[in-house]
């Protein structure tokens, strides 16, 4: 293949996607960072901006080969290292019209955002030097095996035939079960349920999800490699499910409280977000309708099911992005048709009903890899240097204690947060008994 058969249009399509799902990462910042107390808003969004660092230097040395090098059906092995024979040529195996390098800068984008999801269970309560650590080992150990066999060259799932367009196992199944055996681990914040814990900044709520839809685009949409047909079916429905999901949970809301929040709407519309990921390329719009709903009815029973127990998922990323992926991976089970991607398959709809099978298999795999290899990490940086803040750090906050930094300087936020009060405005989420609980977001 020579570089003459590199298409314009579709490198151009793939590296914009590449931005737009960097820029995601910059929009789940925000979304956490507001969802947050003021005492630890600028820790919480550095555990999402350290990410572009820490996994941007780790896909170049030797993440991307893990997940997509030349290997085995478990690992891609270590003949990429650096990027060695990855090129400004096509790779067939990837896509024949566009420069594998801009296959390594896509993907290298969905490996840093995801292990930056698990960060939402955990704020306010792990110390960073201790989350450096768990991402660095999370991503190689866990996020890169997952993605070689989900969607490298002689991956154990892509030759059973699992459909994930986009990452519904590989990013929000393994994130979001990562981050219920992290928040166990960890145990709660010690003011957990003691005082009311209520976001501090709707508005910066509302932007990042901003942020989130905008780059989820490139996030589904890009995942066509090709600025074609298939881009525009992912486009259509990642927007559709999106949609679907924001007015279903604004709905759920006016019935149970008789308002519809802010940060629920937010809520929603990543719910949808993440529902469609694994059948975007794969499904009909109307179908595309109907997942954001279900995906949403899935999450928001979740949350509340969470809420009464003693669980502190902080932002409930287990309920919002693993539960709502293992939804949309279970639905593109049942939905998936070749009359709109023949290189996908057929669903139970369309007469295949053993896809469904092959998706369970793919969700257990993932659910149980994500779950053991978590564990694991998490005990080994414990006890080698420490995961958990201590009380007086906590306490102060961890934009001071990790940072020496406030994001908000100067002002009487970060006395009130400290004190645990809730804040003028801001929107304290409550359970069935009316115990005062996080907001549920992504």
């Amino acid at each position: 293949m020579t570089q003459a058969a590199v298409s314009a249009g579709d490198t151009a399509w793939v590296l914009m996607s590449s931005a737009l799902v960097l820029l995601m990462t910059v929009g789940l910042a925000f979304f956490y960072g507001g969802l947050v107390r003021p005492k630890n808003a600028l820790n919480t969004m550095m555990m999402s901006v350290v990410a572009l660092g820490v996994i941007g230097v780790q896909w170049m040395l030797f993440g991307y080969s893990i997940a997509f090098g030349p290997g085995n059906s478990v690992w891609g092995g270590l003949s990429w290292l650096g990027l060695n024979h990855v090129g400004l040529d096509p790779n067939p195996t990837y896509s024949s019209t566009i420069p594998l390098q801009a296959h390594a800068m896509f993907q290298g984008m969905f490996a840093i955002i995801t292990p930056a999801l698990i960060s939402g269970a955990i704020v306010e309560r792990m110390r960073f030097r201790g989350y450096i650590a768990f991402l660095i080992l999370w991503a190689t150990l866990i996020y890169d095996p997952l993605a070689h066999w989900v969607w490298g060259s002689g991956g154990w799932l892509l030759k059973r035939g699992a459909l994930d367009f986009a990452g519904g196992t590989v990013v929000h199944i393994s994130a979001g079960v990562s981050a219920l055996v992290a928040a166990w681990f960890l145990g709660p914040r010690r003011d957990y349920r003691r005082v009311p814990i209520a976001p501090h900044n709707v508005p910066l709520v509302l932007l990042g999800a901003g942020l989130l839809w905008f780059g989820w685009f490139g996030f589904n949409a890009g995942s066509a490699l090709a600025a074609n047909g298939l881009a525009a079916l992912a486009f259509v429905n990642t927007n559709t499910a999106a949609a679907a999901a924001l007015v279903t949970w604004a709905g759920l809301d006016l019935a149970r409280t008789g308002k519809i929040t802010a940060v629920g709407a937010a809520t929603g519309l990543v719910v949808g977000l993440v529902g469609i990921t694994p059948a975007a390329g794969y499904v009909t719009p109307l179908s595309g309708l109907v997942i954001g709903i279900l995906a949403a009815g899935v999450s928001y029973t979740a949350i509340q099911i969470r809420s009464k127990t003693k669980l502190d998922d902080a932002l409930d990323v287990f309920s919002c992005h693993g539960l709502a992926g293992v939804a949309g991976a279970m639905l593109t089970g049942v939905f998936a048709t070749k009359l709109v991607n023949p290189a996908g398959g057929d669903g139970l709809l369309a007469g295949n009903a053993g896809q469904m099978g092959v998706q369970l298999l793919a969700v257990v795999a993932t659910i149980a890899f994500a779950a053991i290899g978590t564990l694991a990490i998490l005990k080994l940086v414990d006890i080698t240097i420490g995961a958990r803040a201590n009380l007086p750090e906590e306490t102060t906050g961890l934009d001071l204690s990790q940072h020496g930094e406030e994001a908000y300087f100067g002002n009487d936020l970060g006395t009130m947060a400290g004190a645990g009060n809730s804040l003028g405005g801001s929107v304290v989420v409550e359970t069935f008994s009316g115990e005062a609980a996080p907001a549920p977001t992504i």
